[in-house]
C-alpha cells in the first residue's frame, strides 16, 4: 500500500506523455486540403432551378395524372405547389398567387384529372409551419 501513490503518479505521467505525443501524431497525418477544379471544369454547365427542393421545402403530397404519368403536382409544406409536364426535368410553380404558400396536400378528381384541389396548411404542430386559408380548386389543370 505505501508504492500505491508512486504506482499512481508513474501511470498518470505515462498516461499524460502518451496522449501529448498521440495528438501531436494525428497532427501530421492529417490530409492535406483537396486543390480546386479548375473553372474550366464547370464550364458548360448552366445554374438553373428545377423543382421544389432547390427553392421550397419538405414535400407534403404528390398526385400523378392518371393519363399522363409524366405529369406530377408536388404539394409542398412551405412552398406552394409545383407542376412537371416532363417527369421532373422541370417544374413550374403555379400556386404563388394565392394567399398561403403553406400546401399540405394535393390531388386530382379521378372523373377529371385537369381538376386540381389544393388544401393549404398542415396538420403537425412546430414553430416551422405556416396556416393555411382554406381549400383551393383549379379546373384547367393548375
Amino acid at each position: 500500500m505505501r508504492n500505491l501513490p508512486k504506482v499512481l503518479t508513474v501511470v498518470l505521467i505515462l498516461f499524460f506523455t502518451l496522449d501529448a505525443s498521440a495528438q501531436r501524431n494525428r497532427r501530421r497525418t492529417t490530409p492535406a486540403t483537396p486543390t480546386p477544379l479548375p473553372s474550366e471544369t464547370f464550364e458548360g454547365i448552366k445554374l438553373r432551378n428545377i423543382g421544389p427542393a432547390f427553392m421550397s421545402g419538405r414535400i407534403a403530397d404528390l398526385a400523378i395524372h392518371p393519363e399522363n404519368e409524366s405529369t406530377w403536382y408536388v404539394a409542398v409544406a412551405s412552398g406552394g405547389v409545383w407542376k412537371t409536364v416532363n417527369a421532373g426535368t422541370t417544374w413550374t410553380p403555379i400556386f404563388d398567387d394565392q394567399g398561403s404558400f403553406a400546401t399540405g396536400c394535393v390531388a386530382l378528381d379521378p372523373s377529371n384529372p385537369h381538376v386540381v384541389w389544393v388544401g393549404t396548411g398542415e396538420n403537425v404542430g412546430g414553430r416551422h409551419i405556416a396556416y393555411g386559408d382554406g381549400i383551393y380548386k383549379s379546373e384547367d389543370g393548375g
